[in-house]
């Protein structure tokens, strides 16, 4: 929930969204944040703007049968925490793969020629990231095994810049039983830290095997 209170008129929300970066998804911080005042200045005056945010925090989803985990269709299922992509780990999936363009590995040519002035991380690198971050979200128990079924709808957002912050966040988009076997689609965003737009989306289909 959002309360604000402005001494100027014509100050909105979404311009308080866009002034200091809270999008949708941060209401989902592990954080709490009540009664938060600044002071900036406007074109001719100073004036304060006193804004009480009410976080809503997120702790791992547990879910142990299919009739709980449909319980929650069209529901947001939670957010992993911050994971910060740092050079080593994209040398370490550039030597996995055998994916060493210079845009990924090689900083000093990075810094001169490429338009971030920085090394960036491979798409796939933060994509393969999700079965990592997903496991920061949600415990599914009785299960014999988990399959990762597919991948639809997904993009490309931005780049992620060597250094920078990323966290899962997700959605239940739909929910079915095949013949015992739980079919999860899970409507996710792959976030970067400070940033609007998302390094990637897409619905990801996971195979749950229950007991």
């Amino acid at each position: 929930m959002v309360k604000l209170v402005t001494s100027q008129a014509g100050t909105t929300l979404k311009a308080l969204q866009q002034r200091f970066n809270l999008f949708p998804s941060h209401l989902f911080s592990s954080i709490l944040l009540r009664n938060f005042a600044v002071v900036y200045g406007a074109t001719a005056s100073m004036f304060r703007i006193r804004l009480s945010l009410t976080y809503k925090q997120m702790s791992k989803l547990v879910v142990n049968s299919y009739e709980e985990f449909a319980a929650h269709l069209g529901e947001e299922l939670g957010v992993s925490p911050w994971l910060e992509i740092d050079q080593e780990r994209i040398n370490l999936f550039a030597d996995a793969t055998l994916d060493h363009q210079w845009i990924h590995v090689d900083v000093e040519r990075a810094k001169q020629e490429s338009q971030f002035k920085s090394t960036i991380a491979h798409g796939y690198l933060t994509l393969s990231l999700l079965p990592h971050l997903w496991e920061q979200i949600i415990e599914v128990n009785n299960i014999k095994m988990l399959v990762n079924y597919g991948m639809d709808k997904m993009r490309f957002g931005q780049a992620v810049v060597t250094g920078s912050r990323v966290r899962l966040v997700t959605k239940l988009h739909a929910i079915s039983n095949i013949r015992g076997i739980c079919k999860a689609e899970i409507e996710f965003k792959i976030e970067i830290e400070g940033q609007r737009k998302p390094a990637l989306e897409g619905i990801a289909t996971f195979l749950y095997y229950f007991e």
